[in-house]
Formats: C-alpha cells, sequence, structure tokens
C-alpha cells in the first residue's frame, strides 16, 4: 500500500480545503463541469451537493430543517408532504417522482406557506397511480439538497369481487420497505455499491441498521445452506487461499462512510472507487496525489461531513509474479510506473521501501499540490525471517495467541485501523508514514465494518496491545539461511472480525478456489397481459455458465407455453400466450446464486380489433335520426362500463339508452340534434385495468344565417365591396353558396343578385354614384339554406381623390441610378391605390418631368430612377392615384446627387463636456477631417449615451445635427453616464467617439453661497398668522440643508421644503413661543454658509393700567401709570403719552418710545385743563390709549349768540315720470336681450313690468332691477315665445306712468 512520506519544513499539513482544491484542479485541467462536492446532511437521509470549493461568508448551501416523511393513505384522500428547508441565498424547492411527472395541475399543487415557512405538495384524490417514490430539491447557486420518501395508497373497493385481490396478498408491504421480501432479495443479491440506490427506492432511511440486519441475513442465509447440504459460499474464503489475489485488492467507496476524525482506511489507491461525482478518469499520478490529500485532510473530518468523488482509473498495481529481490518493480497495467526497493532492518521486522517514481511525470507537475509528501511503499516482513526460531516454534506461538484474528488473503490490502495510543500496525505490505506523521486514532463507522459479495474491502481493526505477526498461507515460511529476504511474501495483513475465533484444524496447503459467477443484472417484475408473451431476463458474469429455471419452486421445461433461450451471458425465459396459472415466483439459478422476480398475469377489458376500427368511424346522421354505437369487448368479470359524450358520462332518459352484457354494450342516441354533434367515448374497468375508444358523431343540418356587420373594404363611384364572415355553425356541412340581395334605401323592393361562389366577400359594380344600398345574405350548403343576414346602408362614393403621399427618400444613389422609397397617402379617398406617378426636376429647374408614363404605374412604393446624368442634382416628388383619378403631389424630397456613394467620415476630435447641471450637460467636438478615398466629409453627428449600469446605447437625437455642440437633457440627477458621438454622412457613420471618462449628472463644484441679497434679518410676525422664510443660494454638488431655531434643529411643526436652489421654512400658525433665531446652515463637498433670521411673534399690546397725575414742580405735572401686562413678555415694548389743552382740539404726543413708568410734562399753564393718555406700543401696533384725570381749570368764557334767520323746507316730492323711455328691440333667436329705461319719483316709485299685460315679476326666466332710477330686464336667450309687447309701469303715493315697446325675434 502506498503511503505518503512527509517532506521536511514548516509547511502545516494540507487541510479538508486540499481534497477540493484537486477537484477543481482536476476540473480544470479536465474541463469537466459537472465534478461537485457531496456531502451528507446532519438531517439523517439528506444528502446535500456543493457546487463551489469554497463557500462565500454568510452564504450556505440548501438543507433540509424539515424533511417530508413518507405516507400511506386510502384511495380517495388528500396526501400532503411538507418540508422546511434552510440557505443563503433563499433556495428554490422543486418536487420530482420517480415514474412520472407532477405536471397536471388539478391532480398535483406545489405552494409556500409564508406564515409556517414550508413548502407544501398536495395530491388531491390520491389513486393507485400515485404510488410512487418522490424527491424534494432545494437548489441555490451554491449547491442543492435532496430528499427522497414514498407515497403508498391503498385502493378501495365496494366490489365483493374485487376482495379476491386481497386474498391473494400474503404480506402488506410498508412504505419503508425493510419488511418487504423484495427488499431483502435486492439487498442481499446486490453490490455493495447499489445499497443506497435500492434503499432510496424502498424509502428506507437508516442505512446503518439496515447493513447490520444484512449482515444477520447473509449468516442465517449461509447456516440454512449448510444445513441443505449446501455449501455456502464464501468470496473471502476463497480469496484468502488463493495465490492468484496476490496483489489484489477488492473495490471499496467512500460513499457513505462516515468519518470520525480519522485518516482514510488504507487500501490499494488503484482500486479505490470514488464514485457518483461524474469526474473523467485521470491517470494514476493524479490518483496518487488525490489518494494522499484525502489521506491528510479526512483527519480534520466532521462526524457528519462525507465527500463523495467521482470514479477514477483502476490502474492496478500489482506485483510482479515470482520472487522478488531487494530491488524490485512495481508496474501499472495502462502506463509503467516503478517502485524502487531499499532494504532496511528493524526491530520489528525486514522492511522492503519503495519509492515511486514516474517514467513520464513526476509530482511536480502538479503546480497547486508541491506541499504533498512523497509516496512511498513497505513490506514489512515478520522478524522470524531472519530469527533462529523454527516454524513450528512459530506455529504454536501463533495458535497460543488468543488475541490474534483470522489469516488474511494472501497479498490482500485491507483497511487498517491504528490504536489510539498512537501504535503503528505491523503487517506486511502496508502503508506507512514516517514516525513524525500523525496517526488516525478514530473508529469506523459501521456501514463500512460489512463486505458483500463483489468483494469490497473491510475496515481491518487493530487491537490496542501489540500483537505478534501471523504466518503466511499454510502457517510456514521458508527463508534462506545465508538471506534474511524471504523468498515467498507472506500474508500478514489478517482480517479481523467482531467476533474472534481460534483456528480450528491445522493451517491448510494453498488452495486455487474459482471466486464464481456473478450476476451482472437480475430478474425483474413483470406485469404480463392473458394470451400475450411476457419475458424474463438476466445477465451473468460469465457466458459458459448454465442455469435452471423455476416457477414456485418447481423446475420448468420447454413445453408450447414456455421457451428458454441463452444469448452469451444473457438467459432468457419466454411465456407465450400467458395464462392465470402462469402468475406466481420465478427464479433463475446459476452456480450458486440466484435471482427472483413475480409475474402478474392480468386480464384487462380489451376491445375485439374489428369492432373497435368500425366503432373509431365518425358516425353521421342528420337531424332528428337516431345514433347507434356498439362494442364487443373481453375481459376478467366485472366490468365497469360507462359511456361518455364530450366529457360526461350519459345516463338512461327519455332520448339515450344504454344497453350492458358480459360481452357487449350499445347506446342508443334518438332524435339527434345538432348540438349533439361531439365526441363519444365508452370507458371500461375491472380489477386488472381500464381501457377506452373514442368514436364522433356528426349531426348535419342546415346552417346559421352568416355572421354580421359586413365590412366594406372599398367605396369608391365604381363599386362597392364588402366583405363578412361565414356562419357560426355551417350544419356539418361546407357552405357551397350564397344567395344576394339587394336593395336601394328609399325603396320597399328587394333585388335578386343571384348565387355566388361560397367565399364571404362581393363587389357590387352595378351602383349609382353616391347611393345608399343595403343586402340581404343566405349561406347555402347541402343540407339547405340558412337564415337571411341583412347589412347596414352602404353608400357608393363619389369622385374622391387621394391625398399626397410622404416626401419620397432617397435609399441610394450612384452615377446611374438613385433608388427612392416612399409611404402611402394616409387619405386614400374611399378607394384603393392603383399605383403612383413619380417625378424628378434638376436643382435650379421650374419644370418637373414624369419618369413613368400615366399607362405605365408603379404599383410598388418604390422605385429606381435611371435616367439620371452623373453629377447633377435632383429632387423626387410622387402623385397616387385611386379610381377617382391622380390626387395632390407629395412634398419634394431632398436633393441627392447622382453620384456613386461616399465613404464614411472619420472620427470626430476634441470631444470634451463644457457644461453640466443635475438634469443636462453640454458636449463640443471638432469636425472630423475629410481625407480623399479614405473618410468624406461629415454631413451631421448623432450623440449617444447609456447608464453606468446600462449596456445598451440610446441615441440622443433621432436625426442628424449639423452643430458640433449638443445639450443632452432628461438626466438622473447625479448619476453616471457614458457619452459618445458618431460622424455621419451618405457614405454611413463613423466609428464613435467617446469620452475617456463618464459624466457626473451634477454642476461644477460651487461653495455654497446665498444669491438674494435682500434677505432680512428680523421679521415681526403677529400671533396666529404663518412664519414664511425663503432662502436662495447656489451650490453643487446639491449640499445639506438644516435649519436651527436658537442653535437647536427645529421642531416637527415646522416645515422645511427644500429644492435645487432654494430652501423655505413655514410655521403655519406662529404662536408666541416660536419667537427666536432661526439659521439655516447649508454644507456640501466645498465648504458651508449660515444665515440668520430673527423672528419675533406678537400681537397688539394691551393697554397700560391706571394713570396718575402728580405736580412736584410748579408748572410741572408727572404722569404715572400701571404697566402694560404685555410688558414682560415683550422686551420690545415701551409707552407713548399724549396731552390735550383745553385750548386746543388736538392730541400731541409729548413723549414716546418710554421704557418706564412715569413721565413729568412741563410747560403747564395755569387756567387751561388738561388730558393725558398713555399708550403701550411694540412693533406690531399700539394699544388702546389710558386716560388721565383732567388736571386744572378752564377759564369761564361768555356766550356768543347769533341770530340766524328762519329757513323754509322745500317739498321735493313728485309723480313718477320716465326720463328716458323704452326702444324698440329685435334679437336674434338664442341671443340675450337688455331693455332699459329711467324713471323719476319721490317716494320713489314702485317698479312692475308685463309682457303682453301679463306681470313678469315673479317669472324667473326674466332678470329685472332698478338701480337709482335706472330700470332694465335682461332675457338670457330669446326665443318665439318671447316676441310681445313689453310695459314697464312706475307707481307712489302721487300717481303712476308707463311706457311701452315690442320684441320681435328674427330666425
Amino acid at each position: 500500500m502506498w503511503k505518503s512520506e512527509k517532506k521536511t519544513g514548516s509547511a502545516a499539513r494540507p487541510s479538508f480545503s486540499i481534497v477540493h482544491r484537486y477537484i477543481q484542479h482536476f476540473n480544470e485541467v479536465s474541463g469537466s463541469k459537472s465534478a461537485a462536492l457531496r456531502r451528507r446532511s446532519k438531517t439523517p437521509g439528506v444528502m446535500i451537493t456543493q457546487y463551489v470549493m469554497n463557500l462565500p461568508e454568510g452564504k450556505s448551501t440548501p438543507d433540509f430543517i424539515s424533511k417530508p416523511t413518507p405516507l400511506t393513505i386510502d384511495e380517495g384522500k388528500l396526501a400532503v408532504f411538507k418540508a422546511v428547508v434552510k440557505g443563503d441565498p433563499k433556495p428554490e424547492v422543486s418536487w420530482k417522482r420517480a415514474k412520472g411527472n407532477i405536471l397536471e395541475k388539478q391532480k398535483f399543487l406545489s405552494k409556500y406557506d409564508e406564515s409556517t415557512g414550508e413548502y407544501i405538495l398536495e395530491i388531491h384524490n390520491v389513486t393507485g397511480a400515485e404510488t410512487d417514490t418522490y424527491k424534494c430539491h432545494a437548489v441555490n447557486e451554491y449547491g442543492k439538497a435532496v430528499w427522497t420518501t414514498t407515497l403508498t395508497v391503498n385502493e378501495a373497493s365496494t366490489n365483493p369481487a374485487d376482495f379476491r385481490k386481497l386474498l391473494k396478498k400474503s404480506k402488506v408491504e410498508r412504505a419503508d420497505g425493510e419488511s418487504d421480501e423484495k427488499f431483502w432479495d435486492a439487498m442481499l443479491n446486490a453490490d455493495r455499491k447499489d445499497y443506497e440506490r435500492i434503499c432510496s427506492e424502498f424509502g428506507v432511511t437508516d442505512l446503518h441498521s439496515i447493513l447490520k440486519k444484512l449482515e444477520e441475513k447473509k449468516k442465517e442465509r449461509a447456516q440454512n445452506k449448510c444445513k441443505d447440504g449446501v455449501s455456502p459460499y464464501d468470496e473471502d474464503e476463497k480469496l484468502k487461499n488463493d495465490p492468484r489475489s496476490i496483489g489484489r485488492t477488492k473495490h471499496f467507496s467512500t460513499n457513505g462512510l462516515m468519518q470520525n476524525g480519522t485518516g482514510l482506511y488504507e487500501g490499494d489507491v488503484d482500486e479505490i472507487n470514488l464514485r457518483n461525482a461524474g469526474l473523467n478518469q485521470v491517470g494514476a499520478e493524479e490518483f496518487n496525489i488525490l489518494s494522499e490529500e484525502y489521506k491528510q485532510s479526512s483527519e480534520e473530518y466532521d462526524d457528519t461531513d462525507e465527500l463523495e468523488m467521482s470514479t477514477v482509473s483502476r490502474d492496478e498495481i500489482v506485483k510482479s509474479n515470482g520472487n522478488k529481490s531487494s530491488a524490485g518493480s512495481v508496474k501499472h497495467r495502462k502506463k509503467t510506473k516503478k517502485v524502487h526497493w531499499k532494504e532496511q532492518t528493524s526491530a520489528n521486522g525486514y522492511h522492503l521501501m519503495g519509492h515511486f517514481v514516474s517514467n513520464d511525470t513526476t509530482l511536480q507537475d502538479c503546480s497547486d499540490f508541491t506541499e504533498n509528501p512523497l509516496y512511498r511503499a513497505e513490506c514489512v516482513l515478520p522478524p522470524f525471517c531472519g530469527s533462529n526460531k523454527n516454524p513450528k516454534e512459530l506455529e504454536s506461538d501463533t495458535e497460543s495467541s488468543e488475541s490474534d484474528e483470522d489469516e488474511a488473503s494472501l497479498g490482500q490490502v485491507k483497511h487498517l485501523k491504528c490504536s489510539k495510543r498512537g501504535q503503528k500496525p505491523k503487517d506486511a505490505v502496508s502503508g506507512k508514514r514516517y514516525p513524525n506523521e500523525l496517526e488516525s486514532d478514530s473508529e469506523p463507522s459501521e456501514s463500512d465494518k460489512d463486505e458483500d459479495s463483489t468483494g469490497q474491502v473491510k475496515h481491518q481493526k487493530r487491537s490496542k496491545q501489540n500483537r505478534k505477526p501471523k504466518d503466511a498461507v499454510g502457517g510456514e515460511s521458508k527463508c534462506p539461511k545465508d538471506n534474511s529476504t524471504c523468498d515467498e511474501t507472506e500474508d500478514v495483513t489478517g482480517s479481523s472480525r467482531h467476533t474472534k475465533r481460534k483456528r480450528q484444524g491445522s493451517l491448510i496447503e494453498d488452495l486455487v478456489t474459482d471466486p464464481g459467477v456473478q450476476f451482472i443484472w437480475g430478474l425483474s417484475d413483470v406485469s404480463a397481459i392473458i394470451n400475450e408473451t411476457a419475458e424474463l431476463t438476466c445477465k451473468l458474469s460469465s457466458e459458459h455458465c448454465e442455469g435452471v429455471w423455476f416457477r414456485d419452486n418447481k423446475k420448468i421445461s420447454p413445453d408450447d407455453h414456455f421457451s428458454i433461450a441463452k444469448d452469451g451471458p444473457i438467459h432468457k425465459l419466454v411465456i407465450t400466450k400467458c395464462v392465470d396459472e402462469h402468475s406466481g415466483k420465478y427464479r433463475f439459478e446459476a452456480d450458486g446464486r440466484k435471482t427472483e422476480a413475480m409475474i402478474n398475469v392480468k386480464d384487462p377489458p380489451r376491445f375485439h380489433p374489428e369492432d373497435l376500427n368500425d366503432f373509431t368511424e365518425p358516425v353521421i346522421i342528420k337531424v332528428g335520426h337516431n345514433a347507434i354505437f356498439k362494442l364487443h369487448f373481453v375481459g376478467f368479470k366485472p366490468i365497469k362500463i360507462k359511456w361518455y359524450r364530450e366529457g360526461e358520462e350519459l345516463h338512461d332518459d327519455t332520448n339515450t339508452k344504454i344497453e350492458k352484457c358480459e360481452s357487449r354494450s350499445l347506446l342508443l342516441l334518438s332524435r339527434c340534434q345538432r348540438k349533439d354533434t361531439g365526441e363519444i367515448k365508452i370507458k371500461l374497468k375491472n380489477e386488472h385495468g381500464f381501457t377506452e375508444a373514442v368514436s364522433q358523431l356528426i349531426v348535419l343540418d342546415k346552417p346559421t344565417s352568416p355572421l354580421g356587420p359586413a365590412e366594406v373594404t372599398e367605396s369608391s363611384a365604381a363599386g362597392i365591396e364588402f366583405k363578412w364572415r361565414p356562419p357560426k355553425d355551417d350544419g356539418g356541412s361546407p357552405v357551397i353558396n350564397y344567395i344576394m340581395e339587394r336593395q336601394q334605401v328609399g325603396r320597399n323592393t328587394w333585388k335578386k343578385i343571384g348565387e355566388i361562389p361560397g367565399v364571404p366577400c362581393y363587389r357590387d359594380t352595378d351602383v349609382d354614384r353616391g347611393r345608399k344600398y343595403c343586402y340581404r345574405i343566405r349561406a347555402v350548403t347541402a343540407e339547405g339554406t340558412s337564415e337571411v343576414m341583412e347589412t347596414d346602408e352602404m353608400q357608393a362614393g363619389t369622385l374622391a381623390f387621394p391625398g399626397p403621399p410622404a416626401p419620397p427618400k432617397v435609399v441610394s444613389a450612384f452615377d446611374d441610378c438613385i433608388n427612392l422609397s416612399w409611404a402611402a397617402p394616409s387619405n386614400t379617398g374611399g378607394s384603393r391605390i392603383l399605383g403612383y406617378i413619380l417625378e424628378k426636376r434638376k436643382k435650379g429647374s421650374n419644370l418637373w418631368t414624369v419618369v413613368n408614363a400615366m399607362d405605365e404605374l408603379i404599383k410598388e412604393k418604390k422605385y429606381a430612377v435611371k435616367d439620371v446624368v452623373e453629377g447633377m442634382e435632383y429632387e423626387f416628388r410622387v402623385t397616387a392615384i385611386n379610381l377617382s383619378g391622380p390626387g395632390e403631389s407629395s412634398n419634394p424630397s431632398e436633393f441627392v446627387f447622382a453620384r456613386d456613394p461616399k465613404k464614411p467620415p472619420g472620427k470626430v476630435t476634441g470631444l470634451k463636456v463644457t457644461e453640466t447641471s443635475y438634469s443636462h450637460f453640454v458636449l463640443t467636438w471638432t469636425k472630423p477631417e475629410e481625407k480623399p478615398e479614405i473618410q468624406d466629409e461629415a454631413r451631421g453627428y448623432f450623440v449617444e449615451i447609456r447608464q453606468a449600469d446600462c449596456l445598451e446605447w440610446s441615441r440622443c437625437n433621432s436625426s442628424p445635427i449639423i452643430m458640433t455642440s449638443y445639450s443632452v437633457k432628461g438626466l438622473k440627477s447625479m448619476d453616471m453616464y457614458w457619452v459618445r458621438v458618431i460622424a455621419t454622412n451618405d457614405g454611413g457613420e463613423s466609428v464613435p467617439e467617446e469620452l475617456s471618462n463618464y459624466v457626473l449628472a451634477m454642476p461644477s463644484p460651487v461653495r455654497p453661497k446665498f444669491t438674494n441679497n435682500k434677505m432680512k434679518t428680523f421679521i415681526v410676525v403677529r400671533a396666529g398668522n404663518s412664519v414664511r422664510i425663503t432662502v436662495n443660494f447656489e451650490a453643487s454638488p446639491r449640499p445639506d440643508i438644516m435649519w436651527l431655531k436658537d442653535n437647536i434643529p427645529v421642531t416637527k411643526r415646522v416645515t422645511i421644503s427644500n429644492s435645487d436652489g432654494s430652501s423655505q421654512l413655514l410655521i403655519p400658525s406662529s404662536e408666541r413661543s416660536d419667537s427666536g433665531i432661526y439659521s439655516i446652515l447649508v454644507k456640501n463637498l466645498v465648504g458651508q454658509e449660515t444665515f440668520s433670521t430673527e423672528v419675533r411673534v406678537t400681537d397688539d399690546p394691551k393697554p397700560p393700567g391706571p394713570v396718575q397725575l402728580e405736580e412736584n414742580v410748579p408748572e410741572t405735572v408727572t404722569v404715572i401709570w400701571e404697566p402694560s401686562p404685555d410688558e414682560k413678555r415683550d422686551d420690545r415694548l415701551h409707552y407713548t403719552v399724549s396731552k390735550l389743552d383745553s385750548t386746543k382740539r388736538t392730541w400731541s404726543t409729548v413723549a414716546d418710545r418710554l421704557f418706564n413708568n412715569k413721565f413729568t410734562v412741563c410747560n403747564i399753564m395755569h387756567g387751561r385743563e388738561y388730558h393725558f393718555r398713555v399708550y403701550a406700543k411694540n412693533d406690531m401696533g399700539i394699544s388702546a390709549p389710558s386716560e388721565s384725570p383732567t388736571w386744572g381749570m378752564e377759564k369761564k368764557k361768555s356766550k356768543f349768540v347769533i341770530n340766524a334767520p328762519t329757513r323754509r323746507d322745500c317739498d321735493l316730492r313728485c309723480a313718477p315720470s320716465f326720463i328716458v323711455p323704452l326702444k324698440l328691440h329685435s334679437a336674434p333667436k338664442g341671443y340675450e336681450c337688455h331693455m332699459s329705461c329711467a324713471v323719476k319719483g319721490n317716494p320713489t316709485p314702485r317698479i312692475t313690468w308685463y309682457r303682453n299685460h301679463v306681470s313678469l315679476n315673479t317669472n324667473t326666466n326674466y332678470y329685472t332691477s332698478n338701480t337709482c332710477g335706472v330700470c332694465s330686464m335682461l332675457i338670457l336667450r330669446v326665443g318665439p315665445k318671447d316676441m310681445g309687447e313689453y310695459t314697464i309701469t312706475a307707481e307712489n303715493s302721487l300717481g303712476r306712468a308707463e311706457c311701452s315697446t315690442v320684441l320681435s325675434v328674427q330666425e
């Protein structure tokens, strides 16, 4: 066995990830993408496949927290599987089944419950067909997890005859498969590598306990064979005594191994079967690296983590035949590799150490694994090879040691288990490490302690105590006296079992035992149809082995029903014309091996082929006739018969009769109607299966009327063309003809046009220009004529000419030809376009020349003009012609030169951005240079942009621009854009010129500054009013804005509105507490700026308290008052004092802006009275005054008497009279009319309006008014009812006056 020799140095032993890295390295070399890392989940039975070697931090593969459980449920019930998964990113969960799909939405419903996090699969109304194995897949980008479960449906039956099937069953199958005989037969006859697959198919989850039971069943079968006189076949015993087994080793699989901190169990590295990951075969060099890395990294395994890798090439390392000297070699079967042997003697025995050397590669070829230790092989011979003990003494020593194990197969390499005390195994031909290497000390898992018939390697368990090596085969060893090397290779590997036993009897000489024949594949259960052929097939590993067939433990001989065939290693049993007696258990035995299967002969319902062919032919009848369907059938009785029409089951009624008997069924449909047309189906079912047959019933009837409305496709002076839709139901027969009738609108007679072919369109050319017509249409089939369908009115067209087409566009231009195209006119004049006339004109000329003649109209919307002169410049126009004639000509096309195409222009130069903002930026560039024969002059430019996170370019201008600058608008603020400019001309587009860096949608950096110099620093607001402070600024990039009140952020009741260049503070309803200093802080990457405004919220002050007067100094008065209640809340409140002298009539202010509560007024003169008022004032206004008592005495003056003459009042009363009379009025119908006049009178007269002597004062349709004697009446909409004589009267206590006029209404 190869082992690794660790290199000296400080490099640490590779961890588990080294194996992952090797797999990744191998995939890169081989190109394989299917390799993956597999491991088992902590949830039993869940297999996880990891797609990547190293998971990113915080990410994980999917795993099952709660897994679906197997179900056994009655037929017709609801089956529910639930699973809870985890993983980052969140896995996608899907469901699959082994023997079918779950695409039928009515049956299978997959959903996700957000409240519980469960993925649910519901199977509604389950039947026996849903009995299957179901898998739940959870997949994300880092891996997948799979869980397998089963569903078993117990079929229900109410028919007593169905219980016969239950009586045939001797054992009820369990969903877990553990009590199923088929399961144990498959496990006993299968290879070890197939154990996990078989357990998954039968729904068994506890693989470890199954392996224990399997070992017990193997022992029981061996004991039963011994009792029956048959010697049990033990391949291990044969291999132990077979000298040909030297150098062999059994395959073993790492799949399913539970590694508990141990190294890899030692075995032949070239026979290791690393399966289930899809790696291609690799050479022995790469495999040795993998094996060594696996050994070293496996010590780091968790209890639940496993590694599963793909099978690699099986280049066996076989020791050469014959005796080997100290310089022997080991050769591969495919590539020659050598092991150079080196002698070394130690206390434990004689060592042969060989270093692995490759003829065509070295370990340094794998650069990713240069840290691997070198590999060597050791052959440790027992000490007795060079000792003085004779073989008998050695034999007695061996037999006396009860702790020694059974003899091993000669040359067999088995897994070794070192003791936990660090002891090294002393077996021969064993892989060893140097003393500085650590040894594994964990036990192998229970699932790896068994060995199946395919020869897989068992794990050997070493005792924790030192043991003596055993003898070779036969218990003898011959060693030359003059040489310490044995001639014969001895088997000291040994095989350790859990139940240790002593050797009984003497040692056996070398025996050659045939390993026997193996089954490549065994028999499978077959469901056969009665009177049909059934076949059983199996394949052996040898072509020269004969076998025997048995049915229910009775040997089968060829006869009329059974035929036995052999094709090389394949053996067949063919049963012709199966009958019920052929059901049973069949067995095939060959060379002591056997395989079994069941044949179940069923008798499902079947139709007679001739009857079935007749039944499938459609049944065609006429309305009112009867339809008969009948079929003969055979099958196991009873048979359930059901008839269906269009999916609905039929039952006996007045029009439906169903006859049923044991071998025939008949369906009679009486007086069939057209609606009975459809699919007729018969379904037969018994306990062995079901079948069905389908036919068609066609009931013929006359068609329904054609479908409208009719659509006019062309209406011109020459005729009317229209179309309609065929009948919705043609009655089962195609439409042959249509019967047409026509009526001219305004007449009562219908004109028969005749029959037309069965195409639903018609062109009527016998029409008068501008007349309207109606048509009647009937459909005709072989069964009759439909009801009539009448069209709407259709008008024949008048002379209507088409509109102008679109201006022609130049497709291409050459020196001898110019290709043009154009679009049809939007207005066709009501008829189809017959063609076009194309005209051309040279530049500078006024003469248009027709390109095509009138009798050669251009049918298509394109034309190649060849009558051109090279170098001349032309323009073109086109005219459309319809049935009425030529229409208006189109606008001229662009001028085009008759010359060969130009070369595309070159790239623009000097592309740069001159201005940017949040929504646009401006580009400028230089016109590309013109180079003859290389690049021509640019005629325009296209500007294209794309966002940094987008891959597609979008064109900013749909048509080329001529200027060498462009403003790109509609940008997203602070987004990054890539920009390029493309030059274009008649020859095509240039190579794009792109900016070397992206453009950021923001202005150039600007330090914040305030732009409004008239902003107020002090604002006074009345309490209850709104406070609004607007600040304008400039800043780039967009700044952060913060408002503060007294250096504290403003409260939520303050609304802040920010825009690109301004910010506004708003207090909707201010209070006195809102007074303070409001500051705005504008800050961006360049700098910051602040501005403060003092806001004072106040109200009109309340008046001061009572005022007192004192005279402390002659001719002075001291005014003293109580302070206003608002003085404490308003520090800007002050007082004003006014006085009133008795000699004057006006108040004069004697003091203002007083912040105290008294003031001394001077210049007080005796003999006068004084009054004083005190006002409280603030920024908002002034309060009501507080008045003082009167100060001083006023001198009494003599009265001045004036004798005024008496005045006589005038009497201004008068009777009403009209100063301005009414005028005659004539108003157009629907317009308004306004009448007015002037009247005088005292007292004010009462005004009344009349129309035809009827009072209008209460009529709401007339609006009257009297303003200072001007009387007016307004009629909003004049009508014929308003015509007549209008009179106004004015009346008071002194008299009455009236005035009249006449209103006429014009139509």
